[in-house]
């Protein structure tokens, strides 16, 4: 299938998913996804020193093989693109960086606090957090969506669930901004590719905000230690996960911290997108308009069309064939979700923004991988309830400034999005 002339595919050799540049234009990285899909499906990219280069999967069959298979392609080797040694594993290494028993035994220690039956409890709360939120905002009437809704809702929710004050919230989405935007210099304390980083690589994203993150944890962990609370700090600190293991301290930081960054940006950047998107197809936002009750649907497609975190890496245990590539054991694999996403040969007309579309067999999450997000049932709610308020609150809105997005081949997010609004 040919893609319409806004994705038209660029020359292999021209592909180069490690320059972070052209992943703030909104449309190069979909034109080298397409051309990979076509061209090398499991294309060899090679990077700068010290990295040594990693296997991109595109197609959405080969990233689901891969994300289903740990024993032959591991997260214990970190599942970003840094190449790390066995220190900073044994100082840096979370829940994404286990598999087995250990990874399951600390998955299930807050894996009940994101089931369907917690879920559900909190829709009142989400309902009216929501509403107060967009009274706050709509009547601005020209105002930054990101600011004052994506990111502003997403942190209530994540101090909610980590009982904490909303007059935290600030620090919060500063630190999720300066850790997953290590390599922008609007958000970056030290640059991930800058020397100074060296500094700082002991600690995760090599960013001195762990350090601040760290310290805002222990200081929870110290007042709920022993007492008989329910938020996911006081579960972490006094439930003893199945496998008989206790947390260490260690393994305290790097879980708390994975929550503050995994409880604000996936999300905040998954409305973004879906804002964005209506913005730029209006018909479609008529039709949510027309019909609410297609919007629970439209989630699936917002999440397909945003697909905020554009990768994971995973290192293969052994050498093996995928997509009639040989893969030597130590290989970095890198699963390119978001190109999965736009998979012509799953998705009819890919790169159609289609609120009713069905199936919608999106890698946003992970598809039945052992790694599934543990919070997409609560992401799929919070987005669900925001377009339910938001939809039928607006006449009209449009972009009034450029879009702004974060530097990263990471994190798919958005910086800045203008708006003006006109409510009903």
């Amino acid at each position: 299938m040919a893609p319409p002339p806004a994705v038209e595919p660029l020359p292999l050799g021209d592909v180069d998913l490690t320059d972070l540049d052209r992943f703030t234009d909104g449309l190069s990285p979909w034109r080298m996804f397409h051309t990979l899909r076509l061209r090398d499906p499991v294309h060899w990219q090679p990077e700068a020193a010290p990295n040594s280069g990693f296997w991109a999967l595109t197609r959405h069959q080969d990233i689901t093989r891969v994300d289903r298979d740990p024993g032959t392609f591991t997260s214990t080797r970190f599942v970003n693109l840094e190449e790390v040694d066995d220190d900073q594993i044994a100082l840096r290494a979370s829940i994404l960086e286990l598999d087995g028993t250990r990874h399951r035994a600390l998955r299930a220690l807050l894996q009940k606090q994101f089931g369907h039956s917690v879920i559900s409890g909190y829709t009142d709360f989400l309902r009216g957090l929501t509403a107060r939120t967009l009274d706050a905002a709509l009547p601005r009437g020209t105002f930054d969506f990101v600011t004052h809704v994506s990111a502003d809702f997403p942190i209530n929710v994540l101090a909610r669930l980590l009982d904490v004050p909303p007059e935290d919230n600030k620090r919060l989405i500063a630190w999720g901004n300066r850790l997953i935007g290590n390599t922008d210099p609007d958000y970056a304390d030290v640059l991930l590719d800058s020397a100074d980083s060296e500094r700082y690589r002991h600690l995760p994203f090599r960013s001195p905000a762990a350090t601040e993150v760290f310290a805002y944890g222990r200081e929870l962990a110290r007042q709920r230690r022993g007492g008989t609370g329910t938020d996911l700090v006081s579960r972490l600190v006094n439930e003893r996960p199945r496998d008989g293991v206790p947390l260490s301290p260690q393994d305290f930081d790097n879980y708390f911290l994975l929550l503050v960054v995994a409880g604000n940006e996936t999300t905040r950047h998954a409305i973004s997108h879906a804002a964005l998107a209506l913005i730029e197809h209006p018909d479609q936002l008529d039709r949510l308009r027309a019909d609410p009750a297609l919007i629970p649907a439209a989630v699936e497609e917002f999440l397909r069309w945003a697909s905020p975190v554009y990768h994971f890496r995973r290192t293969a245990t052994r050498d093996t064939e995928l997509g009639g590539k040989q893969i030597k054991e130590g290989d970095k694999v890198v699963m390119w979700f978001a190109s999965g996403n736009r998979d012509e040969t799953v998705f009819p007309d890919p790169y159609a923004f289609d609120v009713t579309r069905t199936p919608n067999d999106h890698l946003t999450f992970g598809k039945s991988s052992p790694h599934l997000c543990l919070g997409n049932l609560l992401a799929r709610t919070e987005i669900r309830i925001m377009f339910e308020e938001l939809v039928p609150r607006i006449a009209d809105i449009r972009l009034s400034g450029p879009v702004r997005r974060v530097r990263s081949n990471f994190v798919n997010g958005i910086k800045h999005l203008p708006v003006h609004v006109t409510t009903v």
